[in-house]
């Protein structure tokens, strides 16, 4: 297992492909049904922290859950369950079209439902690709799912929003489901080699390894300063970033008076977002840095990642806006590529689970507040959004450099994971990724 492109990364890589192409799609219609049937940013910020919510509750459980028991088979029935929510909830929008409470409860549902089962899928796969892949192609694996993830958004969300505009959200949800049983098809003829921890017979005995297994993964992670810091500056970051997202398709019709080619563009934007990240990754890739210098271009991309935020709020013209988001995408990709292939570097197997688990919880648990706060603000302020862009904006840049004045961050990004000689030669000191919060459960 010498290639990055062996059989069982290439069929999981394809899967994800395939199925995120249907998420993206998904996505675009999910958010314009909303918007256009409620035009409500509580209810489009309510939705997503619910989601969101379940997400974070369920995160450190899921990953001890992907550390003892079989991460293919976690990946396959998530995709397979994921699939049925999908197909299940594009039939109730075909017998039931004027329904609308019911359709909306339905999405809360649907979507409740879809973050449960991706809080499975999420830890099952970042803990597998160490496990299908060399250490040494751990960065291009990290940046081909990310490409991946990315070539999905450019092709899927242009392409969404002109088949919301043909065949309405119905048939989108639908093709969302084929794309999910497709993936867990691909999935199925994966091999993960893992050795699972023995079998325990009692109930008790069971519950007291759960138990036992989820404290070590929050220990490990809080027992170390630079890995505690990071995950501090990285919700509060996610907690800002979010509220962004959230409001764009407002910021989109209301503040740029874009009118209802607002979805259009929003397929745009994003698409261009996506193009930046995947050079960004591209980079991280290919290209390595000195420690010393590394650091410094990590906290540069930081900063001026929360500068592009706040320009939104002075920026009418959209072709500007668009250039802005390639530039938020691939500052964003770089930094988050560089992160996560030290997590994963420094993590033993046994342990990569519950650490994602753990962490996904900690750094995104702000996130569902910031999606219910900034729909509420948005409606309390007439969709004024300007002043709450330039206020995040303001936010991220003092959060991120309050954080240089603290050793054990900056001991953080000067790690170098090409110091390390096995991967079972692990002294799991300092970690973790800056992640990417989806208004939607994505796989």
């Amino acid at each position: 297992m010498s290639k990055l492109f062996n059989k069982n990364f290439l069929l999981l890589w394809q899967g994800q492909f395939v199925s995120r192409m249907g998420t993206q799609v998904f996505l675009i219609a999910m958010l314009a049904w909303i918007k256009d049937t409620t035009d409500s940013g509580i209810m489009l910020g309510t939705i997503s922290a619910i989601a969101g919510a379940v997400a974070i509750v369920l995160g450190p459980f899921c990953g001890v859950f992907a550390d003892r028991n079989s991460r293919k088979k976690i990946i396959v029935v998530t995709d397979i369950l994921n699939g049925i929510l999908m197909l299940a909830l594009g039939a109730a929008f075909f017998f039931m079209p004027h329904r609308m409470p019911m359709l909306i409860v339905a999405l809360f549902f649907t979507s409740t439902l879809s973050a449960v089962v991706s809080s499975f899928f999420g830890p099952a796969i970042s803990a597998a690709i160490p496990d299908i892949v060399p250490k040494n192609k751990l960065p291009g694996a990290n940046s081909m799912g990310m490409i991946s993830m990315n070539i999905s958004a450019i092709i899927g969300r242009p392409l969404g929003s002109q088949l919301y505009a043909l065949f309405g959200a119905p048939v989108l949800f639908l093709i969302n489901g084929v794309t999910f049983l497709f993936s867990a098809f691909s999935e199925a003829f994966i091999t993960i080699p893992q050795k699972l921890p023995s079998k325990v017979k009692e109930s008790e005995e069971v519950v007291a390894n759960f138990k036992q297994d989820l404290v070590e993964g929050i220990k490990f992670i809080w027992s170390n300063v630079g890995l505690r810091n990071l995950v501090i500056v990285s919700a509060a970051l996610s907690f800002f970033a979010t509220a962004v997202i959230l409001l764009l398709p407002f910021y989109l019709e209301d503040t740029l008076l874009l009118g209802q080619s607002w979805i259009e563009w929003y397929g745009y934007l994003t698409s261009i977002f996506a193009v930046g990240s995947i050079v960004g990754y591209s980079i991280a890739g290919l290209l390595r840095f000195e420690k010393e210098k590394r650091a410094i271009l990590l906290v540069t991309l930081l900063l001026l990642d929360a500068v592009l935020y706040g320009a939104l709020a002075f920026v009418r013209d959209i072709y500007i806006v668009g250039g802005l988001a390639f530039l938020s995408g691939a500052f964003g990709g770089f930094v988050i590529v560089n992160i996560m292939t030290i997590l994963q570097a420094t993590t033993q197997s046994r342990l990569r689970g519950r650490v994602f688990g753990a962490l996904a919880t900690i750094e995104g648990a702000a996130a569902p507040i910031a999606m219910a706060l900034s729909g509420y603000l948005a409606d309390l302020m007439d969709k004024n959004i300007p002043p709450i862009y330039l206020a995040c904006s303001i936010s991220m840049v003092l959060i991120t450099s309050s954080m240089l004045f603290f050793k054990a961050f900056r001991q953080f990004l000067v790690f170098d994971s090409r110091e390390l000689k096995d991967k079972d030669d692990i002294q799991p000191d300092i970690r973790p990724p800056i992640g990417e919060q989806a208004i939607f459960p994505v796989d």
